[in-house]
Formats: structure tokens, sequence, C-alpha cells
């Protein structure tokens, strides 16, 4: 089994290029904190590379890359190519626990078709400890292969920790990122790596992998392009990087079909032959990974001929970002790194096959050269401790003798805390007298939270999800901004109601409080740009601003005041004007059976807006609401509501809808200046009243008068709230000339 490391580089040197990731778990996750991918000066399978020449660019690709990162401190897992590798998966008899090992090498020397001594093998059991079943994995490559591979690392000074074959690593990403595929035995999912020169066709279970080596790759197309066209192969490579933008996209797209014939075709036959030996196993996907994918029409073509679904990654799923890397440029390259993912998780230990085909010698030094450097550390250390035990008793004693002085004022400053200490303590016992003066000051802020429970107790009534199950699907793709959604249900069916102002200001006399003081209305229509707000004071924010400087909301009340009067006890609260617009209804009576429906007390589900406010206390969880709707039909003057047509020419309050320019007809005659009209912010379609037009664009009459087409409507509601827990009413002293405000 693998040591987990804290941080590893994983390499993997291919045809096109070398790729490389730097993965870390030293923050708790899976996290990329470098990664590279290095082209060849050439494609090195390219049918004018000469053997010393593609050594040449290796060397040269791998010094860069070295160079440009300090590799000393972390372990390098590297891999090796498909060809001319094993790996079976073999059932052992019922033996005893330490048997196994014998039994696997017998079973090694029996499967593998190399001479035992020409191949660096491993194997790993696949089984639980406790099953009945003993099922292995043998993993095996030939000596040549390995020492290839290593020959160019070891030039650069490079020592690699952990060697895998490209397809185990593949295996160990799917299932370390992708664990819903590979969730039994009875279902496959082929990872499909096309490279350069060769596709590796990888067949993963929970507990098997069945791999084969296609010997069909990006380069066949190239080829394929070069002979139809009689280019050298680095033209035909640029032609094919370039051919969905080239005006010769269908000539290209033709001399390259041959290749996507016999690359599906060899996928069906290693899959038929697969499913031939597994008869219970069923594919279900294949996950194209490589440079290959990128080939524009190649999975959409491989999933129509073998008839499973194809998806090419555009990210990692358990793989996050680490700081310092850019995600955008990682993602480019995702395709590339399904190799290298699966080496790194590996050299941290996180990997589903550990085997590590590292040739044993190299692994036995790099063992002891490791715990070398533990026995010289701890040698050095116990000198060190040594040496330092004893100057430190030295060094004490002659310090002792030196230092009379300093203990005589070690002691004069021991004297200075006593005191210090004593300073501290009679100062604590003031804390309380100023945590009274501190409370004091905060006191007119003990409410502030009031107002704004105030309002969101009355936007929580609105009609939305939780209280209109039938449109929920409506006010969701609303709040997702999906317009095409929100249009798709006729404008005047949508239970919504637009809130454009809510005004409130509290008062100790609920029943003496009016309604309208605030200037809610436009103050121009018809004219472009008349919205009127300007820089100036309201009535109702004048008012607000000045029970602001007066001393807080709980010296304030428009009408009466605080302390004068009768003696009868007066409720405490705020009124509130509440103005809108809504979509829903044909007319006015419509919209105000959605805001206040008549008799629907016993029926919560056609609760409009004020019968939910009317019934506070059943729609908080505790039962408690802090607020409760003052004697609205008990006292005809303490609520009203009214309800009007959105109309350009008529005046409106503030805030409803956008203005905008319509034309009469969809193609604007030269003398069609347009007119202005109100329109929903998010869906564009008219609010206002507008004429009703005919095919010309002209408005049609009856009885000589224009025929309207009334849209969205607006209200103004007023009501008042009791506050439950109001505080009471300051006394105020029978001389003041103005009761109700501070002084």
């Amino acid at each position: 089994m693998a040591e987990e490391a804290g941080s590893v580089w994983a390499i993997d040197i291919g045809n096109n290029s070398l790729k490389a990731l730097y993965l870390s778990t030293e923050r708790g996750v899976v996290e990329v904190i470098g990664f590279d991918n290095i082209r060849h000066g050439k494609i090195l399978s390219g049918s004018d590379v000469t053997d010393a020449e593609r050594e040449e660019l290796v060397a040269l690709t791998l010094r860069k890359f070295v160079n440009k990162y300090d590799l000393s401190l972390d372990e390098i897992a590297v891999s090796v190519p498909s060809q001319n590798s094993f790996a079976r998966f073999v059932n052992l008899p019922p033996v005893e626990a330490k048997r196994i090992p014998e039994m696997v090498r017998f079973e090694a020397v029996q499967q593998i078709p190399f001479g035992i001594n020409d191949v660096q093998w491993d194997w790993q059991l696949m089984t639980e400890p406790d099953s009945p079943e003993i099922k292995v994995g043998i993993f095996a490559i030939k000596n040549e292969v390995v020492n290839s591979a290593l020959e160019h690392f070891n030039r650069e000074d490079v020592q690699a920790s952990y060697v895998q074959m490209a397809p185990m690593a593949l295996y160990n990403y799917l299932l370390h990122d992708r664990p819903e595929l590979v969730t039994s035995d009875t279902q496959a999912t082929v990872v499909l790596n096309i490279g350069a020169d060769i596709t590796d066709l990888v067949v993963c279970t929970k507990s098997a992998v069945w791999q084969r080596c296609i010997l069909i790759g990006g380069n066949a197309f190239t080829k394929a392009i070069a002979d139809t066209f009689r280019l050298n192969f680095q033209k035909a490579e640029k032609l094919k990087r370039t051919a969905p933008v080239s005006k010769y996209a269908r000539q290209i797209f033709q001399a390259m079909r041959p290749v996507f014939t016999d690359l599906a075709s060899e996928v069906q036959r290693s899959l038929g032959f697969y499913n031939s030996s597994n008869p219970n196993t069923k594919i279900v996907k294949i996950v194209a990974l490589g440079g290959g994918t990128k080939l524009r029409g190649l999975l959409k073509y491989l999933q129509q001929t073998l008839q499973i679904p194809v998806e090419r990654p555009d990210s990692f799923k358990r793989l996050g970002m680490g700081p310092g890397v850019s995600p955008a440029k990682f993602h480019e390259n995702v395709g590339d790194f399904g190799i290298v993912y699966g080496l790194a998780l590996q050299g941290l230990g996180l990997a589903r096959i550990e085997s590590n085909l590292l040739p044993r010698n190299i692994a036995r030094s790099m063992a002891w050269a490791s715990k070398g450097k533990y026995f010289i550390a701890a040698a050095c250390i116990l000198l060190s401790v040594s040496l330092l035990c004893f100057g430190r008793t030295a060094w004490d004693g002659m310090n002792h003798n030196k230092n009379g002085p300093l203990r005589l004022k070690i002691s004069r400053t021991l004297s200075d805390i006593q005191d210090a200490q004593d300073t501290f303590s009679s100062v604590q016992n003031q804390i309380a007298d100023h945590n009274t003066a501190i409370d004091k000051e905060f006191e007119p802020f003990e409410h502030r939270e009031i107002v704004p429970l105030l309002y969101e107790t009355i936007l929580t009534a609105l009609p939305n999800a939780e209280n209109n199950q039938k449109q929920a699907r409506f006010y969701k793709a609303f709040a997702e901004g999906d317009v095409q959604a929100v249009t798709a249900v006729p404008r005047r069916r949508r239970r919504q109601i637009f809130i454009t102002s809510i005004q409130a200001y509290f008062t100790y006399d609920l029943a003496a409080g009016q309604f309208g003081g605030a200037d809610l209305f436009r103050s121009s229509r018809g004219m472009p740009g008349g919205e009127g707000l300007g820089d100036e004071y309201g009535e109702y924010e004048y008012e607000m601003m000045m029970m602001e400087e007066m001393g807080g909301m709980g010296e304030y009340s428009p009408m009466g005041f605080p302390g004068m009067g009768t003696a009868e006890e007066k409720d405490s609260g705020f009124v509130v004007t509440v103005v809108g617009y809504s979509p829903y209804g044909n007319n006015t009576m419509d919209l105000s059976r959605l805001i206040d429906p008549p008799g629907v007390e016993t029926q919560p589900d056609r609760w409009g807006l004020v019968t939910r406010l009317a019934h506070l206390d059943d729609l908080v969880e505790d039962g408690k609401s802090p607020f409760e709707l003052y004697k609205k039909d008990e006292v005809p003057e303490q609520f009203g509501l009214e309800v009007k047509e959105v109309s350009w020419d008529e005046e409106i309050p503030r805030g409803i809808g956008v203005q905008e320019i319509r034309y009469k007809t969809p193609i604007p005659a030269p003398d069609d200046r347009g007119e202005y009209v109100l329109v929903d912010p998010m869906t564009k379609e008219i609010i206002n009243r507008v004429p009703k037009l005919d095919e010309k664009g002209r408005p049609e009459t009856f009885q000589g008068k224009e025929v309207p087409i009334v849209n969205d409507h607006w209200f103004i509601l007023n009501l008042k709230f009791i506050w439950r827990d109001a505080p009471e009413p300051p006394e105020q002293p029978m001389n003041s000339m103005y009761p109700g405000m501070r002084r």
C-alpha cells in the first residue's frame, strides 16, 4: 500500500506533450497546486521524426519542465504506456492469508506472457480481507519499457517514486472522481483515452478492470489528411486542428472518415469481446479523455455507432483549485489530465489500485536512502542536545554570579506589579457604574430591528410558492429570471403582487393615527423622465426626518400626543401604507379579491394578502407574532384599499414599471415616432392601459370612443398594526408646550 504523501507531482510523457499535475492534501482536500502541459517541438510519432530526434525532443521538454519547477521535496509518479503491458484479474482458491503471495507468484508465472525475470510486476488484493472469494490483480510490464521511461528522468536527476501503467491510472481516476459510475460489478463504465498514437480502452467495474490498447490515435487522422492532400505531417496536423473553420472542412472530414470508421469498429470489437467474456456486466457509459476527443464530431460519431452514451468531462468533480491556480486555464486541459490525475491519487494514497512497477533495486535504494537521512538526523540531534546541556550548566553558573543587580530589579518590578493589581481591582469596582451609563446611552437603539421585521412580515404575506402551490413553478421561474417560463403563464393569471413602496410610522395612539402623510404619486405624467423624484423632501420624508432629529420613534406621533387627553388605554403600533401593482385579473375587483378576498376566514388556501396579515399568529412557527392587524373590520377608518388601472395619462404612484418607446407596427413607418409606455422591468410586457390597434397600427373605436386594453392595476393599501411589545409612552411634563417631543 502506498504511503500517503502531502503533495505529489504526476508526470505523463506522451507523443504530443508532457502533462504534469501537482496535487496536495495539506488543507484537508485534494486540490491542484500546479499543472503544466508542455508540447514537444514536434509530434514524436510523426513520420519525419527519427529515433534519435525523438529522444532529444523528450529530453528537451523534460529539461524545460525540471528547470521550471522544484521537484526535490515532493514524490514523483510517472506513467508508462499500455503497449507491452499486462493486467489480469484471477480468482484464487481458498487459502490462508499467509499463502496468498505464494499463490500469486505461481499465477503470475502462468499468466504473464513474458519471462518472469524480463518484467517488472506487482499484485494487489481486489476483494475485502473477510470475503470468501479471493480475487487478485496481477500487473506487469517489460523491463525495457520501464527502463526507457525512467532513463529520461535519471538524466535530469529526478528520482521517480511510483511507476504505473496508464490504464490503471485512468481506473484510479474514475473510481475516485466519479464513484457513482462504478457502484457494482454488473454495470461497467468505459474510459476511452484517445492519445496521439494509441487509444487506451479501459472497462471499469467496482472490483475489476479490463484494458485494451487500440493502435489508432490522433495521428491516424493527421496521416489520412496528409495522404489525401499530399502534405507533410506538420502541415496536415495544422490543417486538422483548424478543420472546423476551414473552407475545405467538408473535404477534410471526408478524408478522415475512414479513420472514424476504423476507430469505431475497433472499439466495438473490443467491447463485443468484453461482453462475451462478461455476459452479466452491462456497459452503461463511455467517458472520453485525451487530446483526440477535441476532434470535432468524433464523440458524436462514436455515440451513434456504439449506441452508448459518450461523455467528455469539462471538469473534475472532486478536485479543488489551490490558491494561485487559474481554474479557466486548468479546465482547458482537463481532457489531457486523466492519466496524471490517477497517478497523483496513487502518490497521495487515495487510489484503488496501488501496484508500483518501479524496479525493485531502485525501490530498495530509495528506502535505505530515506532511512539514512533519519539516522543522521537522530545522531545530530543527540549530539546537539548533549552539547547544549553541558553548555547550559556552565552558562547558568556564570549568570547567577553576575546577575545580582538584575535580581534586585526583578524584586522591585514585582512590587510595582502588585501595586498595579491593587489599582486594577479598584477600577474593576467602578465597572458596574460605567455599564449602567453605557446601557442608558444605547437605549434609543433598543428597538431598531422592529421596522425591518414589520416590512419582512408584510412581504412574507405576499403570494408566493408556499401559500400558492398551484403556481409554485411560476414563482421559481420568476426568482431565477427565466423570462420564457414566466411569460408562458398568461399575465392576467399571475397571482403576483409587486410592492413599490412601504411607508410606516410609529404612534402611541393607533386610533388617532392618520393615513396619507406621504407623497406617493408621480409629480408629472405623460412626459419622458417625469418621475419627479428630485432631491426635495415630501411631507412624509420631512416628518420622518423630524422624528429622527427629535429622538427616535419613541418620541413622535403625527396625530395626538402621549400623556394628554383622557386616561383610556391606547394601542401603540405602526400606521402603514403599502403601494404596489399587480398583473392579476381583468378589472379592479379581481385585484381587490386577490388582496382582500371576502368570506375566506376559514379557508386558508384562499387567503389573500390582508387575510394572511390578519392571521399572523398562524404564519409564524411559535404562534406568537409581534404584530396584530388593528381593527380592520371593526372601524372602517382604520383600513383602506384603493385599486385603479395603470394608465400613462393619469396619476399613478411612483416606481411602477419602466418607461419605453413602443411603435404602433412591428416595422415603424417614417412618421411613426412611437409613444411612451410603461413596461414590466423583467418581461418587457406593457403594463399600462393602451388603445387597441388594428393591423395598420390605428386605434380601434366603438361608438366613437377608442377601445382600450387594460393591463395591470395599481393599489394603495392603508392598514395599522398593533406592536404587542411596544415600549411604554414617555411621561410628559404638564408645562410642556409640545407634548410628545423631547426637549
